[in-house]
């Protein structure tokens, strides 16, 4: 599996861009909700309008990440892992086990990113998920017993 890891960040960041399209238009839409004339407390135990505050202060703190794992995305640098170099962050694993194959990026940021290139789906994993914890350092060719999985995991390929 020799994907186009320009190609593959591309296209991590596009599905980012498109999620921080999302918060914005929510978080404004919060915000404008908190600071309507109709959700101003009518008592004490009214909190319409402070429920929004905390919603659309969460939602804009989602875009604040989503700005930061862009750019961070935006200024990695795509290289070559030679045969037999142990995985690290930008490195794209194939991983098999009972003979279905996954594909993982690991990236800095932004686990849990699913994107499509070559048929295939990528799954962008970091090196602090439990997987990424497991795979760091590992190479093509070696086998990982995960937790609560009882057939093992055999590495395929890093590249």
């Amino acid at each position: 599996m020799a994907l186009n890891k320009r190609l593959l960040i591309k296209k991590i960041i596009e599905r980012l861009t498109a999620e921080l399209a999302v918060y914005y238009r929510a978080a404004q839409f919060s915000r404008a909700e908190a600071t309507h004339e109709q959700n101003k407390a009518e008592s004490k135990y009214d909190t319409r309008g402070l429920e929004a505050s905390y919603l659309a202060r969460g939602q804009s703190k989602q875009a604040a990440e989503l700005e930061t794992a862009i750019e961070t995305y935006r200024e990695l640098k795509v290289r070559a892992f030679a045969p037999g170099e142990p995985i690290q962050t930008g490195a794209v694993v194939e991983v098999e086990q009972d003979g279905d194959t996954n594909a993982y990026f690991i990236g800095p940021c932004a686990g849990g990113t699913e994107v499509i290139q070559d048929k295939r789906e990528v799954l962008v994993i970091t090196l602090q998920s439990p997987l990424g914890e497991q795979l760091k350092g590992k190479k093509a060719g070696d086998r990982l017993k995960l937790p609560g999985h009882k057939t093992d995991y055999r590495i395929v390929s890093v590249g």
